[in-house]
């Protein structure tokens, strides 16, 4: 089935992106220039939903890189506390825990990624 590729008008672009920074809807159409009826209508439009949640995943996708990128310094700072003998017994013991139960769960997702790209191979499915 085709689907007719339309270009998104700049309108359409200043509310999605008001969309992903502002509270409610209301105020969303606000800051892109048009009325919360025309907003509504275009959240019913299946492009425009398209685009929106294209947008969404952009935005987590980049806070997920950042998460990623501080997961270092996190370690550190979890080491650092769980090795320091003059913070809390209560606060190394908190920070030994997260790491232990980081790892796990970490091991456990590397797992279950093997396990499901051993069926899709097995099964002929990818990605």
């Amino acid at each position: 089935m085709k689907t007719k590729h339309r270009k998104m008008t700049r309108k359409k672009h200043i509310a999605i992106a008001a969309l992903l920074d502002q509270p409610t809807i209301k105020k969303s159409a606000e800051v892109a220039g048009i009325g919360e009826v025309t907003l509504h209508r275009w959240l019913q439009d299946e492009q425009f939903r398209e685009d929106y949640r294209k947008a969404r995943g952009e935005v987590v996708s980049q806070a997920i890189a950042r998460l990623q990128k501080a997961s270092g310094e996190a370690v550190d700072t979890l080491r650092a506390i769980m090795k320091d003998d003059s913070k809390p017994a209560s606060a190394r013991v908190t920070s030994a825990r997260t790491i232990l139960d980081t790892a796990l769960k970490a091991l456990e997702i590397e797992d279950l990624a093997a396990r499901i790209e051993r069926l899709e191979f097995l099964t002929g499915v990818s990605q």
